[in-house]
């Protein structure tokens, strides 16, 4: 397999394995959240904090598991000395603070616009699914781009 397929076919299987990250640990913690049902109101829409408090907490799981991930399987950037890895992963954590920002604001919005639908028991988890698309491809493009660039 060329280069540009192992990489491309690593991405998937690495943001698929991502994904589960993020909406395994968005389920468990709006499970765990759940008892401490009370909204917040921007701009005359009501959010559920339930559902901002664990897309968070599910963002900080997930952009861990993806630096690791990305960093040493995708684009076999496997050096860890400070001078390689620490503008790495803060370009990673500032290019996903970005996408973070379009998942944490996105998922209660579209929960606020009407894509409401339950899935599996979990709130909101159409909304999230439908943002992670969205993030998946730009988070691609950051990383290609702008992190993990061969010298």
């Amino acid at each position: 397999m060329s280069e540009k397929y192992r990489e491309a076919v690593a991405y998937i299987c690495c943001g698929v394995m991502t994904t589960m990250v993020s909406w395994g640990s968005y389920s468990i913690f709006t499970l765990l959240l759940n008892p401490y049902q009370t909204a917040f109101s921007i701009w005359d829409m009501e959010f559920p904090a339930v559902v901002f408090a664990a897309n968070v907490l599910s963002w900080v799981c997930t952009v861990t598991f993806a630096f690791v991930t990305n960093k040493i399987w995708v684009f076999h950037s496997r050096c860890w000395k400070r001078a390689v890895a620490l503008p790495e992963l803060g370009k990673f954590v500032a290019a996903r603070l970005a996408t973070g920002l379009i998942e944490i604001a996105g998922v209660p919005f579209l929960v606020s616009c009407g894509l409401d639908q339950t899935v599996f028991g979990i709130e909101g988890m159409a909304a999230k699914a439908a943002v992670s698309v969205l993030v998946l491809i730009l988070n691609y493009v950051f990383s290609k781009l702008l992190i993990f660039r061969k010298s």
